[in-house]
């Protein structure tokens, strides 16, 4: 072979690689162009995603706010249909004192409402776990309140003489303390 074919073969090759890097270049380009893409529209599908989530998210948030305010505006609603009982006693009560009896009938009927009043009472108070303090023996300063102190040859110092009014607890909460007086 001679030298001028060598170099016309060395030339062709030449072109022939320069023509492949330029296809694979233009491959390289579209492949780069269509993965970038490929890569825009999955931010714009995460994005949409997280904004989709978000949005339930604060709805579901507003939700909870909104029924934890109900459930406390209505928590002593089960408390106040229990009290209605005591109430309709008291109003068949002052209805009775309107009828035409004698002052001894009319007293006796009106002992009885009240003290049917006071039983429905101690029976929502108990329903609801509403106890009575109990004010025998020791002062207890977590639940009395000492509002005076006497003399008594029956008792022991610090010992309750008196109950001035009744204290009550809500379950292992104090709703009032009970008004004693304590002995000297």
């Amino acid at each position: 072979m001679s030298e001028e074919k060598k170099e016309e073969l060395v030339q062709e090759e030449t072109i022939e690689q320069e023509v492949q890097s330029e296809v694979v270049e233009e491959t390289k380009e579209v492949s780069l162009e269509d993965k970038i893409a490929t890569l825009e529209q999955q931010l714009k599908d995460t994005e949409d995603k997280y904004l989709r989530v978000h949005a339930d998210f604060e709805n579901i948030k507003k939700r909870l706010e909104k029924e934890k305010y109900q459930a406390i505006d209505y928590a002593s609603e089960k408390f106040a249909k229990d009290l209605l009982a005591p109430i309709d006693s008291l109003e068949m009560a002052l209805q009775s004192a309107n009828v035409e009896l004698d002052a001894s009938e009319l007293l006796t009927k009106l002992k009885e409402g009240i003290s049917l009043t006071i039983k429905n009472f101690n029976t929502t108070f108990e329903k609801h776990n509403i106890s009575k303090i109990e004010t025998d023996g020791e002062f207890d300063p977590n639940v009395h309140n000492a509002v005076m102190q006497v003399d008594s040859e029956n008792h022991e110092t610090g010992q309750i003489v008196s109950e001035l009014q009744k204290g009550y607890m809500l379950k292992d909460r104090l709703l009032r303390p009970s008004m004693v007086s304590i002995a000297n």
